[in-house]
């Protein structure tokens, strides 16, 4: 992950910004089924990932993307418009694609070199933001959403296939905005919501001048890091993996970012064993879930399905949209001051298995209760931040397991395995977790976290919220 995308991740609180990108997801088999590839910049190589004329179907979830037979964007290349691609060979490139790159908005593409269509253009409207309550959708134009119950209603909107312009006056008049396809989990930043009226696809040829058109969509996603805080290698996924280890990544997750939908993550492969479901936001440790080091695999979860609340991970911290808005007006502020925060000095941490030999008439607890004591202080040790009562819970119960198998030796004394943690500290010098900045802008102290190290200046809008 480049330092720009960590920082802007990162602005106010650790913030998510990467979800605005353009994304293909290649299939290794027809009906995008089997192993899949997601990516959301150029590949000249697809062998560098172990899918090099692998790819059987796609779901191009934003912007135009071009894919090529030979590596470096050789050969054969065909452009594939945002939708979903049950099959390549429908244009001859099933098992043959070894290069993709995405195509400049602006950039003119010969129609012999588009793709056959995707599925067709759809646009589902809902009356909460975050697509909940009562929704309606369609695949043609609407001149006044009265006439099915939905005027000045839509909150939120999904967007499949085509651009759609949606506007505030019946017949498509007053202002308009154009919808990329993709997930808009709010109508609100463009200053759309509970006030559509009419609704009409846009042509594939029709040019939109960029301040047309609304933020782009959310793509729905996850990230996970290998530590806690964010920090360490980072696997993104924006598809549902059966098995983390094809990835490289089984039991590695420390820390999870959630953009757009919700997703659950679970301790074994194919979504067995103990799963939690995520909401959209920031979750800076999954010890307080008792899932650190323990997810094998990761699905959405469906918009309409209903969750119980003891299923759900703790409440985590919101997300923070600093992208630019198309209608907003930018500043460039000074940079007041800067604190570098550093975290605590890194230790690296192991079980051991440890001999106890006891006489019996210094015992003066059962075998369970002693490996129960033993731990809940391994999982003192081991757990930290708001998950240690969870780690210690856990620690207590595997200890009573270790303690429940206690025996006597010829020597009639009690005889016991016992994890021990030893820890060693990482030398080293200790990187800062974060950077606090503060800035002044018409009058008013503003403050906020950064992952990457700030230059001189920071762009803000015209209330001072940070900006990327």
């Amino acid at each position: 992950m480049n330092a720009r995308l960590k920082s802007a991740l990162a602005v106010l609180a650790l913030a998510v910004a990467g979800h605005a990108v353009a994304q293909v997801t290649f299939y290794e088999r027809d009906d995008f089924q089997g192993r899949s590839f997601t990516t959301d910049r150029e590949v000249g190589n697809f062998a560098r990932f172990g899918f090099n004329d692998r790819a059987s179907s796609v779901v191009v979830q934003s912007e135009r993307w071009e894919v090529c037979e030979d590596v470096r964007y050789g050969g054969r290349c065909v452009v594939l418009r945002p939708g979903q691609y049950p099959s390549l060979n429908a244009m001859g490139l099933g098992d043959r694609v070894s290069s993709v790159r995405a195509v400049e908005r602006d950039g003119r593409v010969d129609d012999s070199r588009n793709a056959p269509a995707p599925g067709p253009a759809q646009v589902t409207f809902y009356e909460h933001a975050n697509f909940q309550g009562r929704s309606f959708a369609t695949d043609r134009p609407v001149g006044d959403f009265e006439r099915f119950g939905f005027n000045d209603r839509a909150s939120s909107a999904v967007v499949q296939g085509d651009r759609w312009e949606v506007c505030e006056d019946t017949r498509f008049g007053g202002r308009c905005v154009v919808l990329r396809p993709g997930q808009y989990p709010s109508l609100a930043a463009m200053r759309l919501s509970d006030r559509i009226t009419s609704v009409r696809t846009v042509a594939r040829d029709v040019y939109v001048d960029d301040n047309l058109y609304a933020p782009a969509p959310m793509v729905s996603q996850i990230i996970f890091y290998e530590r806690d805080g964010f920090e360490g290698r980072s696997l993104t996924v924006g598809e549902q993996l059966e098995d983390l280890g094809r990835s490289g990544f089984n039991d590695r997750a420390s820390s999870v970012m959630v953009v757009g939908e919700r997703w659950e993550i679970c301790e074994d492969v194919r979504f067995q064993g103990r799963c939690v479901v995520l909401r959209p936001g920031r979750y800076a440790s999954l010890s307080a879930m008792g899932m650190n080091n323990s997810v094998s695999s990761v699905r959405t979860v469906r918009r309409d399905a209903q969750v119980d609340d003891n299923r759900y991970a703790p409440v985590p911290v919101a997300v923070y949209d600093n992208r630019r808005r198309n209608d907003e007006r930018l500043y460039e502020v000074t940079i007041t001051s800067v604190r570098a925060v550093v975290g605590a000095p890194e230790q690296r941490c192991w079980v051991e298995r440890e001999r106890v030999v006891q006489n019996s008439g210094n015992a003066n607890v059962g075998g369970a209760l002693a490996g129960a004591l033993i731990g809940g202080i391994l999982g003192h040790q081991v757990g930290g931040g708001t998950g240690k009562d969870i780690a210690t819970f856990g620690g207590a119960v595997a200890g009573a397991v270790v303690g429940s198998n206690v025996g006597r030796n010829s020597q009639g004394q009690t005889v016991y395995d016992q994890n021990v943690q030893r820890c060693s500290s990482v030398s080293g010098p200790v990187a800062p977790a974060y950077w606090e900045v503060h800035y002044s802008f018409r009058g008013q102290d503003h403050r906020v976290q950064m992952m990457t190290q700030p230059g001189p200046t920071i762009v803000v809008n015209d209330r001072g919220e940070p900006r990327t």
